[in-house]
C-alpha cells in the first residue's frame, strides 16, 4: 500500500476544538492556516499581551488537565474571521476571536468544561507571527495510523485517532515507521516537510474526543508495549503548496 494522507485536521483555538479539512494550502515555515492560531491563557499564565510571542503550553488551558475540552469541535469561517464551536455539554457558540466582547463570551463558555481544580481560563490570546503549537517552531504533526492501531491492540480497545490531536493522519505504513523519520524530508504532493522530532504524549490522549471523559490508558499502553510515551512526529514545512486528503507520501533521504 502506498503511504498517503488520510485526513487533515486543524485546531483553531489550542486544545479547544478540531476541524477537518479536505485540502489546505501550506506555507514554508508556518503551521496550517488557523491551526493553534489562538490559545486560552489561564489565570496563572505568564503571557505578555503587550509583546505577544510564542509561549510554553504550561501557560494555557489544556486537555491534559481538563479532559472535557477534548469533546469540542470547531468550524472556521475564514472570510468572516469567525469560529463556531460545539460541545455536548454546552450550547453552540460563534465568535470573532479578535472582538473583545466575543472573547469574553468564549471564556465564559469554556469555564464550565474546564477542570475546577486547575487554573481557570482568563484570556483568549495569540502571537501574530507564530502559531501556539506545543513546539517553539511552527510545526505540523503527523500520526501514523498503523502505530495508532498498534496502541489499540495493546489496550484491546477501539480508540479514535483524534485523541492524538494530529494535523495529518497517514496510512499505508508499517507501525512505528515514523520513528526513523527525524532528520528526513517527506514529500506530500506539492509539499515538503522536514521531520524534526517525535511527539511525547501527555494525559490529553487518555480522554475520549466524543465524550471528553478519560477512558483509556494510552500512556500506560505506550510504556508497556514499547517503553516510551511517543506517538507521532513534529515536522516543519520547507516547501509550501496545496495538500489534499489522499496525497501520497514519499520519504526522501
Amino acid at each position: 500500500m502506498t503511504a498517503a494522507v488520510r485526513e487533515i485536521w486543524r485546531h483553531p483555538i489550542k486544545a479547544h476544538g478540531r476541524e477537518r479539512l479536505a485540502q489546505v494550502d501550506l506555507t514554508a515555515g508556518a503551521a496550517l492556516p488557523w491551526d493553534r492560531a489562538w490559545a486560552v491563557a489561564h489565570e496563572a499564565a505568564r503571557f505578555d499581551e503587550a509583546a505577544p510571542a510564542w509561549a510554553h503550553c504550561r501557560n494555557f488551558t489544556r486537555a491534559a488537565g481538563s479532559p472535557s475540552l477534548m469533546a469540542i469541535e470547531a468550524q472556521v469561517d475564514e472570510a468572516a474571521g469567525r469560529i463556531s464551536l460545539t460541545h455536548p455539554a454546552r450550547p453552540d457558540i460563534t465568535i470573532d476571536p479578535t472582538d473583545a466582547e466575543d472573547a469574553k463570551r468564549f471564556i465564559a463558555w469554556a469555564g464550565p468544561i474546564t477542570n475546577p481544580g486547575r487554573p481557570q481560563p482568563a484570556r483568549l490570546v495569540r502571537a501574530p507571527d507564530q502559531a501556539m503549537t506545543d513546539t517553539d517552531f511552527a510545526s505540523v504533526s503527523l500520526i501514523n495510523l498503523a502505530s495508532h492501531a498498534a496502541v489499540e491492540a495493546e489496550l484491546g480497545q477501539v480508540l479514535s485517532p483524534l485523541r492524538w490531536r494530529g494535523n495529518l493522519l497517514i496510512d499505508g505504513l508499517a507501525p512505528w515507521a515514523e520513528m526513523d523519520w527525524p532528520g528526513k524530508t517527506l514529500r506530500l504532493g506539492e509539499v515538503e516537510l522536514e521531520v524534526v522530532e517525535p511527539i511525547v504524549r501527555c494525559m490529553a490522549t487518555t480522554a475520549n474526543p466524543e465524550t471528553g471523559e478519560r477512558d483509556a490508558d494510552t500512556l500506560g499502553a505506550l510504556k508497556s508495549g514499547w517503553g516510551h510515551q511517543i506517538c507521532g512526529v513534529y515536522a516543519r514545512v520547507t516547501r509550501g503548496g496545496r495538500l489534499s486528503e489522499g496525497s501520497t507520501i514519499e520519504v526522501l533521504d
